[in-house]
């Protein structure tokens, strides 16, 4: 019997980990540009070459993410230019940050504007098009570095695959799970519970759609937030909410898209929770402490503001109101029960997910 070069280490799980935080990044709105216009520039064989990974300078070679679990793209497309299909199994969310497109995804078209931001499901035929006379900007959020260090992030397209069925019939023949006798049971007797393989390769479908949020509609909702004044212990932000995740809270299965708006010379509490953030500020200026360091933005910045577990908070200028989009995988988080929080530092984090969370005033000082 050969033996094999795997190894024993030495293992203390009472002992506090080394996480080696990610130092916040900032990308401002002139190196945006500047590599929009390097892509447009450029001879492809295929439109959806027209895109890169921003890619933060502790990423390792596989990951390539901003965060370490979160790939943020830069797409462009000239006019009249359209992608051939392709498919993956990462979710993703995408945000509009100059011109229009539109996008097909489970059969549908759904067109673009400045600001909108739509969500792709997993496994599901992805196009793009620039039916404008404007090029069309945008990005995207994936969790696929966490899929490629898991080496399971998996591609079809027409090149490798031949793909060309629609979603509808690529997943034809599987419909609700059938649940037989003692398919799922508790033991006489027993609290625990077991589960039949049948049942095991079969779960229950949870339908996976796509969905846009038109930023006109979302912006009428989130200017409503402004009435809140400077004693609001809370952040001024709605949730674009996808009811397939249920108590995760997400935009996709491993994030959330939020859309904050900021008034003028508004300062957040310090907080800290084990999720990262991605920031996009596309109106205002500002700055934020991360870690103890302090960084400026200004509107068409994109920014790693929030490492894991690094004490954080964000303030605006006096220049007018604040408005981003903020990518978070805190829905991850959440189901692998992994999501401290600490909202208040003079209060000890909670598990979110798992306990309770924390409480606003919001309804003391919100208009009736």
């Amino acid at each position: 019997m050969t033996e094999s070069n795997t190894r024993f280490v030495a293992a203390d799980p009472s002992q506090p980990a080394t996480n080696n935080i990610w130092e916040p990044v900032v990308i401002n709105k002139a190196q945006m540009s500047a590599e929009a216009e390097r892509l447009l520039s450029r001879d492809v064989a295929d439109p959806i070459e027209r895109q890169v990974r921003i890619v933060h300078p502790k990423a390792c070679a596989r990951g390539l993410g901003l965060a370490p679990g979160i790939e943020v793209r830069l797409s462009v497309l000239k006019p009249g230019e359209r992608t051939k299909p392709y498919r993956h199994n990462a979710t993703e969310v995408g945000f509009c940050i100059e011109g229009e497109g539109r996008v097909t995804v489970q059969n549908e078209d759904r067109k673009f504007e400045r600001y909108d931001v739509w969500n792709i499901p997993s496994w599901s035929r992805v196009v793009y098009e620039n039916p404008s006379r404007k090029q069309a900007v945008w990005l995207t959020y994936s969790n696929a570095p966490l899929l490629r260090l898991l080496n399971v992030h998996l591609v079809e397209n027409e090149k490798t695959t031949g793909i060309v069925k629609q979603d509808q019939e690529a997943v034809s023949g599987h419909g609700d799970t059938c649940v037989k006798v003692r398919d799922l049971f508790q033991i006489p007797g027993d609290e625990t519970w077991l589960m039949s393989y049948e049942r095991l390769i079969n779960p229950p479908n949870v339908e996976s759609m796509s969905h846009l949020w038109r930023w006109s509609k979302v912006k009428a909702e989130l200017d409503t937030l402004t009435a809140l004044g400077s004693a609001y212990r809370g952040r001024r932000l709605y949730l674009l909410y996808n009811p397939m995740t249920g108590r995760t809270n997400g935009t996709t299965p491993s994030f959330f898209a939020t859309m904050t708006v900021r008034p003028p010379n508004i300062i957040d509490r310090p907080h800290r929770h084990a999720s990262a953030a991605i920031n996009y500020y596309f109106s205002g200026a500002g700055y934020s402490r991360v870690a103890g360091k302090h960084y400026e933005w200004a509107a068409g910045d994109l920014m790693l503001s929030a490492p894991g577990w690094a004490i954080h908070n964000h303030a605006s200028h006096d220049q007018g109101p604040v408005y981003e989009l903020t990518i978070q995988d805190q829905p991850f988080h959440i189901w692998q029960e992994s999501l401290l929080w600490q909202e208040s530092l003079a209060k000890p984090p909670a598990l979110l997910g798992a306990q309770p969370g924390f409480q606003t005033n919001r309804e003391e000082l919100m208009p009736s």
